[in-house]
């Protein structure tokens, strides 16, 4: 009787994985090199602007009452027993001081003898640049 040739399948896949470098696979722990390159830092944000701040401000609560130039005329002048100031006055420009302007945004019409109406704006008390843009904004409608 002449021995057998013929391998069975397991010996030929055992061969196989010996002769091709093991049955297992690749073993990923070593780190791959990646190169990265460092992410750029965003610009940090601009200061604000005070002047765009005071304009913004103005829009939004002055102009309903005093109007868009300071003439005392905005869209709930009419509704106001007390008329609004109308800042173009040369009279009034030349009788207050920029303190009492910031005095009375600060504060509200009520502490310094105005209408009630005029709501405080305590939130400027800390942004004193806004609040000079705003008295500027204000003595900019002398004529």
């Amino acid at each position: 009787m002449q021995p057998d040739h013929r391998y069975s399948p397991f010996v030929i896949a055992a061969l196989t994985c010996v002769t091709l470098g093991g049955c297992s696979k690749p073993t990923t722990n070593e780190a791959s090199p990646t190169v990265t390159s460092p992410s750029p830092k965003p610009p940090p944000p601009a200061p604000p602007d005070p002047a765009a701040e005071a304009r913004g401000v103005f829009r939004a609560k002055c102009v309903a009452c005093h109007g868009d130039h300071g003439a005392g005329d905005g869209p709930g002048a009419a509704a106001l027993n007390r008329k609004p100031r109308a800042f173009a006055d040369p009279e009034w420009q030349a009788s207050v001081t920029d303190d009492q302007i910031k005095k009375t945004i600060l504060e509200g019409g009520a502490a310094v003898g105005k209408s009630v109406a005029m709501a405080p704006n305590p939130e400027l008390k800390d942004k004193p640049e806004t609040l000079n843009a705003l008295v500027q904004i204000i003595r900019g409608f002398k004529r």
